[in-house]
């Protein structure tokens, strides 16, 4: 999760984490809408297609998202491992390390401490970035699909969507180079073509 400075309200996703949703839903709906051939697909043919795009990154929506909620249970469970680790070990005595003014401050501080919570749970915002991964999935297949539904014509129906797929490919690749700092335009053509690669491999292996 991303870090925040005071006045200003953490995010639930970072850049990269959007990022990264948004290629996986294209990726995954590119899968299907590669394998369409204008010579031989009929409008049934296409329809079925395209519903199972939208069933298959729904499907994988929630599934991401439960991951992860999993991950958030999991790390915040290893933080209390490590203070429960921490707060029980036994430090050489405080009264060789501190004078007696120094000592009674270190004291104060540790019984200001909160006792550490049993287990770890979820928040809110928690549920709300599962939430914002589940919609990050799904919402970026309605652009590469939408063409389908609004040009009758097959041929220019897929030009346009594979034209907004690399367009969404440039944009997610752009976003993570400013926040990498990397060249923005630079990696955005690379996440284009790493994309490309992506759903080719995906459909030669009957993804």
């Amino acid at each position: 999760m991303s870090t925040t400075t005071p006045g200003k309200r953490e995010r639930v996703l970072d850049p990269v984490e959007r990022s990264s949703e948004v290629l996986f839903g294209l990726i995954m709906v590119l899968s299907f809408t590669g394998s369409i051939s204008v010579a031989s697909a009929g409008r049934e043919e296409v329809r079925e297609l395209l519903i199972g795009a939208l069933t298959c990154n729904v499907a994988w929506g929630i599934i991401d998202a439960v991951m992860y909620l999993i991950m958030i249970v999991v790390e915040r469970g290893r933080s209390l491992a490590i203070g429960r680790a921490v707060r029980e070990s036994q430090p050489e005595p405080l009264d060789e390390l501190f004078d007696d003014e120094a000592l009674e401050r270190a004291r104060a501080k540790l019984v200001a401490l909160p006792s550490l919570p049993g287990r770890p749970s979820l928040a809110g915002r928690d549920l709300q970035g599962a939430l914002g991964v589940f919609l990050l999935v799904f919402l970026s297949t309605l652009p590469v699909v939408l063409p389908f539904v609004f040009v009758h014509e097959l041929q220019p129906a897929l030009r346009l969507s594979n034209g907004v797929a690399l367009l969404m490919l440039f944009g997610a690749g752009h976003m993570l180079g400013r926040h990498g700092g990397l060249r923005p335009v630079r990696t955005g053509l690379s996440m284009m073509a790493i994309g490309a690669a992506l759903v080719g491999l995906t459909i030669a292996l009957g993804g």
